[in-house]
């Protein structure tokens, strides 16, 4: 579960990384072996909390550097409960495309410089807000290894909305969404797969019956769908094994 501390295989700690609109706190897990290989991990509308952090330890256990940037770092929000959604919504929404990709980039120059892990073997995978974030960070960053999104809603419309950019996407995808989703109603699914096939974009695109928002947020029970959630993790590994495989 998400409150659980990380493996004894699992090193963890807090980065300070500087971006053009000041220094970033970014959560860092490490695996046991030195990695030569990266997720960039997303975080929810809620920040860099448990259910982020666990992610990233599910990650550098199998062998991946994971780095959870907070997003939030320009307003302090820091973390948000499960129950400020009326909260966090204007801070997601003040969060546009420049500003991601302000970010993103950051995460990515350290990788490369501090880490000697360039974009090439670095994938990004975001959730809910992550997720519209994830998209736009591909849309926008040439070179990545990888992407993957869980349920990101504002992809296809709304203000920050960066389905025209899907032209500039140059790295594969792959996309899980719940059918019962209704931040992600299926014509705004319908438009993302078309205009990622126009662009020729390689992608996977999943729609899980029966699940909804969230659906692999294990620290949600509410919420929380076992069987889509395990289907969509198995897929996501196969997937980063695919395009990011260890390497010697």
């Amino acid at each position: 579960m998400s409150d659980q501390p990380p493996p004894a295989s699992v090193a963890t700690d807090w980065v300070t990384l500087p971006t053009a609109d000041g220094p970033m706190r970014t959560y860092a897990a490490r695996p046991a072996t030195p990695a030569n290989r990266a997720v960039v991990v997303l975080q929810e509308a809620f920040g860099v909390n448990h259910h982020i952090q666990d992610i990233a330890h599910r990650y550098a256990a199998r062998g991946f550097l994971a780095l959870a940037p907070d997003l939030f770092h320009r307003n302090g929000a820091g973390t948000l409960g499960y129950e400020q959604h009326a909260e966090a919504m204007p801070l997601i929404g003040a969060i546009g495309p420049d500003a991601i990709v302000t970010d993103v980039n950051a995460v990515l120059d350290h990788l490369a410089q501090a880490e000697a892990i360039p974009a090439a073997r670095t994938a990004v995978n975001g959730f809910c807000f992550g997720g519209r974030a994830a998209f736009t960070a591909a849309a926008s960053i040439s070179g990545l290894a990888a992407t993957v999104i869980f349920y990101g809603p504002g992809i296809a419309a709304g203000p920050h909305a960066v389905l025209d950019r899907a032209k500039s996407i140059d790295a594969p995808m792959l996309l899980h969404v719940g059918a019962e989703d209704p931040t992600i109603p299926a014509d705004q699914v319908a438009a993302i797969d078309a205009a990622l096939n126009a662009a020729g974009v390689t992608f996977d695109s999943y729609v899980y019956e029966g699940a909804g928002h969230a659906f692999a947020c294990d620290a949600r029970p509410h919420m929380y769908c076992a069987d889509p959630a395990e289907t969509a993790w198995q897929r996501t590994h196969t997937f980063l094994k695919r395009h990011l495989p260890q390497t010697a």
